[in-house]
């Protein structure tokens, strides 16, 4: 009789389970489908007034976007035994990537910083000096990417066009190979801002962070998503319906769409 009590208790819990699993999936899919996809041209425009009518400055924003992306990385592999591994570009996203590099060592995972083509300018110089203070290598040289258990793409963000040169080119091959996940910054390196992935070269990454909103290439990913960048004044955010009020808690930074 006990026996009997033991198992219908124990098949009591797990329908229970599986019945706050299928809410919490409901959930996901009903937040996602309230949130706006962005064109570069909107993202671009958002940025322009969050930099002028908004009062903001670069690194403000960097500082907001990064700490959003460490967060979506701890939340996911802070298990991880191995060294995450940052992927930086020269321009704003690759400044994403460095202060994730420091929020992530705050939050007790090992990191590194490969960073072959520094940006040009103070504040990009100050994060890297910021880096290395905390004993992150930040290096122009790749290690085998295998070394790592995660890697963060924070190559190119939303601005970028064309085909990615030297080293960047290569950097990209080999992602497209790795078995190791990728967590990329805003846009999957590579992707077209607007369509998305641009022929069967372009790797998918097993998260991706979102900033301010998704952009449109998002709507064909199948992986984690999350969104963070959570500065955007209400205002500014219904000139371009993004309906970001009810998405965050408390003191979250990030949101899983």
């Amino acid at each position: 009789l006990l026996l009997n009590r033991c198992m219908l208790l124990l098949r009591n819990v797990v329908n229970l389970s599986k019945a706050a699993a299928a809410v919490a999936v409901v959930g996901v899919r009903s937040m996602s489908s309230k949130v706006k996809f962005l064109s570069a041209a909107e993202a671009q425009a958002i940025d322009a007034e969050l930099f002028s009518t908004g009062g903001f400055s670069v690194d403000q924003l960097m500082e907001l976007a990064g700490l959003s992306v460490a967060q979506a990385v701890y939340e996911e592999y802070h298990m991880s035994r191995k060294p995450v591994l940052v992927l930086c570009g020269p321009g704003n996203n690759g400044g994403d990537g460095l202060v994730a590099a420091r929020h992530l060592t705050h939050f007790g995972m090992t990191c590194q910083v490969h960073y072959p083509r520094p940006g040009k300018g103070d504040l990009l110089d100050r994060l890297v000096t910021q880096c290395r203070q905390l004993g992150i290598a930040v290096t122009p040289d790749l290690p085998p990417l295998d070394q790592s258990g995660v890697i963060v793409d924070a190559l190119f963000g939303f601005s970028f066009r064309g085909q990615p040169r030297p080293p960047f080119d290569a950097i990209l091959a080999q992602l497209n190979r790795t078995q190791v996940p990728i967590v990329s910054v805003d846009v999957p390196s590579g992707w077209d801002v607007d369509s998305g992935p641009v022929g069967d070269s372009c790797f998918s990454p097993a998260v991706l962070v979102s900033l301010t909103a998704p952009k449109l290439c998002a709507k064909s990913y199948q992986g984690v998503h999350y969104l963070g960048g959570r500065f955007v004044p209400p205002a500014l955010a219904a000139k371009y319906s993004l309906q970001l009020d009810a998405l965050y808690k408390g003191t979250h930074q990030i949101v899983q769409l």
